[in-house]
């Protein structure tokens, strides 16, 4: 994955598709059917309903999230289903991960990428269930299971939080519904080495710096993608590469990262802007610098409003 600046476009749709699959896998309630005729009636429902926002609502929960999408049996009807649609594939030599990735992505197949959960798991703790607003985007799902999964594979959510899922939905698992927009996979080290490097530092001491700082971010206690701090901060840890630059520089320097905060702006007024401030500790000196950047967090996409600079504590 090349890492760019560029912010992707919004991609509104309607999810009629996606709730006829969850109302179908809840035949036996009494209001399966009246959500299913709502959901085709209504081109683009709203992915907040039941929650009281509105789409013109200003208290809208986004998500940006970083964390690892994984494939569920919502039901044992859907995992005999799947069992079948292996037997009729040509598997034979590979994993069960393989597997299952080709028969996914095998366009007949694609009723079962439907009826299937997809869950985000941070730092291992299963946190959001996902599901397209728009129903073309279920590639993105499918997309993510890859046929041979390592450690640092992960896959950037983002999207609108809406309710908690029913027991029902995904075989007892209650937890938030990310209505996504976007999903971007990629693994840690291709981030890394896409990353552009500052020519006064070196390969040998860029590349330590940069995984310390993402590393950093994800690991943050209660990164859940949720908060104004947290979508700026993984904003930043996918999109922003300079901070690489200046981590790689201050360690070149002799200097530790010795902290990591998000405030709001001064400028904060009108749109949500927060101000992500790292400070630098000279190993010898002792001395702290500090330096930081400015994110508009107002919408589901965040984008810079400053570039790096040196901070100043008022």
């Amino acid at each position: 994955m090349e890492l760019t600046t560029e912010t992707p476009k919004d991609q509104p749709g309607g999810t009629a598709e996606v709730v006829e699959s969850v109302s179908a896998r809840e035949a036996n309630r009494p209001e399966a059917t009246v959500i299913s005729q709502q959901a085709a009636a209504a081109p683009a429902p709203c992915p907040t309903c039941g929650t009281g926002l509105t789409r013109t609502s200003q208290t809208r929960l986004y998500v940006y999230a970083l964390g690892r999408i994984e494939p569920r049996f919502p039901s044992p009807a859907v995992e005999k289903e799947f069992a079948q649609a292996t037997a009729r594939g040509e598997t034979k030599g590979k994993t069960d991960r393989e597997t299952m990735q080709a028969i996914l992505s095998a366009r007949e197949n694609r009723y079962l990428a439907r009826q299937l959960c997809w869950v985000l798991t941070l730092q291992g703790l299963e946190t959001y269930i996902l599901i397209p607003r728009d129903s073309t985007n279920l590639d993105l799902l499918v997309e993510a299971v890859r046929p041979t999964p390592r450690p640092a594979d992960l896959d950037v959510v983002i999207g609108l939080r809406g309710p908690v899922a029913t027991p029902e939905m995904c075989n007892g698992l209650m937890i938030p519904i990310v209505f996504f927009d976007q999903i971007y996979s990629f693994d840690r080290d291709a981030l890394i080495k896409s990353i552009p490097r500052p020519e006064k530092v070196t390969a040998k001491e860029f590349h330590p710096a940069a995984e310390e700082l993402f590393d950093r971010i994800i690991q943050m206690t209660d990164n859940a993608g949720a908060t104004d701090e947290n979508r700026a901060l993984n904003y930043l840890a996918v999109r922003y590469p300079a901070v690489y630059a200046k981590v790689a520089e201050q360690f070149a320097a002799n200097a530790s990262l010795s902290a990591v905060e998000v405030r709001p702006s001064p400028l904060s007024a009108v749109r949500k802007i927060v101000d992500v401030i790292f400070g630098f500790t000279n190993r010898n000196t002792d001395v702290t610098e500090k330096f930081f950047v400015r994110v508009d967090v107002t919408e589901e996409f965040p984008f810079l409003v400053r570039k790096i600079s040196p901070y100043y504590d008022r």
